[in-house]
């Protein structure tokens, strides 16, 4: 082999060598960034795993309900190992140690027992049972009456308040579904780039499963909502029905109660404009008033009486106590219909009411249906009793069946008789006495016989009267200290102190200007053993 050739073979050996090790070489560099490229993305992979877990937050209730879920699979495993150990042991234990283990592991098994049904179970939807149920629906309340409707109405809104806190429920599945399918999604990328890790194999099995099963959770809850929704269309169109049906019966209502408002309005017009007399126009208004509240009870108790027969059973029920409870108020009410009707007592005439040992006198303001009203006036009795007036008095209805309750006033009289005394002395010339009185009271009360004898001829069409004689009465009555002189006469019924003022003072003046009259008051004699003087008198002093 010629020189030449051999060195042109050592020439290429060597640089083939050379080339082998230049490729080796390369090869390494390309693995080694090709590693680094994994490297990078897995970690940018873990950056965006990291940002999702912080968008998936551990106060997020489903995410709380799936990890309790974990939590109660772990607990009844170690559950059942635990009864396996202990079943075991309580066969074959021999040892101090294995009796202190049994002794352990049946408290263990104790404290997992009490605190497992605190978890949620082991069915496929049990980790979402509570969050995939719909909110109850209670029973649809039936629309009776106006106030119902505001029941029908909270119950409408509380529907629809349930109805969008479900709906937020589902949204927020949606937006956890949708994070758990990126981060399933990532795992599925990292493990293409190392399909021989374990550890990211292993979790992106659990994350499948957890997916699945909120998936399985999210088609329940849509075909829980649109039979939910279904439900609430169905009672929110029940109570509307009943709403409207309401409404419509208070328009009804409210047309007749106008109608009727308008009728007695027109009543009244014609009532003020036809009766001048004060006593009956305030009678005909007060009846007027009275029937058309009566008329519009009557118009609410008919159309919102559903159950006659039910009614009239709980007022039988309810009468007795009721009777008992309201006594003095049924006695009122009753002593109202007798007052009304049996015209004993009409407004402005003027009574007098014993009741509670005191003696009231006034004029009646208002007859209602449970009491009367009066306006206490000055009077003889205010003066001799009570020493106050101007009061307003309530006396309840039912006093006219148990108190004494003097009329001043009844039907159409309106004078009554009064009457003053005067006493005398022995000595006086009580005839004429008894003439100056008779004239004086003839004088000041002529008016009042006059109308007194017109309003007892009207009265004889109600009663039978026998003494009908109206004119002044004179009395002469002798008594320990002189001759006491009654004049009666009558009087206006609402001023009798007037009068009685103005005729006092005139007798006094008369007797005053008589010589042969004297008033008479307490005396005493004295007769005094003495020779130089007879025994004296006078009227009203000791000497």
């Amino acid at each position: 082999m010629p020189i030449h050739s051999f060195i042109f073979a050592v020439l290429i050996f060597f640089a083939s060598l050379t080339h082998a090790e230049v490729s080796d070489t390369n090869k390494t560099q390309a693995d080694f960034d090709k590693q680094q490229l994994i490297a990078q993305k897995i970690k940018d992979y873990q950056y965006s795993l990291e940002a999702i877990e912080s968008q998936i937050s551990d106060e997020n209730m489903w995410t709380k309900s799936y990890s309790s879920y974990l939590t109660s699979l772990d607990v009844k495993q170690n559950l059942e190992a635990i009864k396996k150990r202990i079943k075991y042991l309580s066969k074959h234990s021999k040892t101090a140690a294995d009796k202190d283990e049994l002794i352990g592991l049946i408290s263990k098994e104790n404290i997992l027992a009490s605190q497992i049904d605190k978890l949620k179970g082991t069915g496929s939807s049990a980790p979402f049972s509570d969050l995939i149920t719909p909110p109850n629906i209670d029973k649809v309340p039936e629309i009776h009456n106006p106030f119902d409707i505001l029941t029908g109405l909270s119950m409408i809104k509380t529907l629809n308040a349930n109805l969008e806190e479900y709906k937020k429920k589902r949204e927020s599945l949606v937006d956890l579904i949708d994070e758990l399918k990126q981060e399933n999604e990532i795992y599925k990328k990292i493990l293409q780039l190392q399909p021989d890790n374990k550890q990211y194999a292993q979790i992106y099995k659990n994350k499948q499963t957890q997916l699945e099963m909120f998936e399985r959770a999210l088609d329940t809850m849509n075909v829980t909502m649109d039979v939910y929704q279904k439900r609430l269309d169905i009672a929110e169109i029940n109570i509307n029905k009943g709403i409207e049906k309401q409404v419509y019966r208070l328009i009804k209502i409210g047309t007749a109660i106008l109608f009727v408002f308008f009728i007695f309005f027109l009543l009244k017009l014609v009532v003020k404009k036809y009766i001048t007399d004060n006593e009956r126009f305030y009678m005909a208004n007060k009846i007027i008033t009275f029937t058309n509240f009566t008329i519009i009870i009557l118009i609410l108790f008919f159309n919102y009486m559903e159950n006659v027969s039910y009614l009239v059973t709980i007022l039988g029920f309810a009468s007795a106590g009721i009777a008992i409870a309201m006594k003095d108020w049924f006695m009122s009410i009753l002593g109202w219909l007798v007052i009304v009707f049996g015209g004993s007592i009409h407004v402005g005439d003027r009574i007098r009411v014993d009741m509670e040992g005191m003696k009231y006198v006034g004029d009646v303001l208002d007859i209602s249906l449970l009491r009367m009203t009066i306006l206490e006036d000055i009077t003889l009795t205010s003066i001799m009793h009570n020493r106050r007036a101007g009061r307003i008095i309530f006396i309840p209805n039912n006093y006219v069946f148990t108190k004494m309750i003097a009329n001043y006033t009844h039907n159409s009289l309106k004078t009554v008789w009064d009457g003053v005394k005067i006493t005398i002395t022995f000595d006086s010339n009580h005839k004429k006495a008894m003439h100056l009185v008779k004239e004086i009271t003839k004088k000041f009360s002529k008016g009042y016989t006059d109308i007194t004898r017109k309003q007892l001829n009207k009265l004889r069409q109600h009663y039978n009267l026998k003494n009908t004689n109206v004119e002044p009465r004179i009395y002469s009555f002798i008594e320990s200290n002189g001759i006491d002189i009654e004049a009666w006469y009558l009087t206006n019924a609402y001023a009798t102190l007037t009068l009685r003022s103005v005729i006092s003072t005139e007798i006094l003046d008369a007797f005053k200007e008589a010589d042969d009259i004297t008033i008479a008051y307490p005396t005493q004699k004295l007769h005094v053993s003495m020779q130089s003087e007879a025994p004296s008198e006078h009227n009203g002093e000791i000497v």
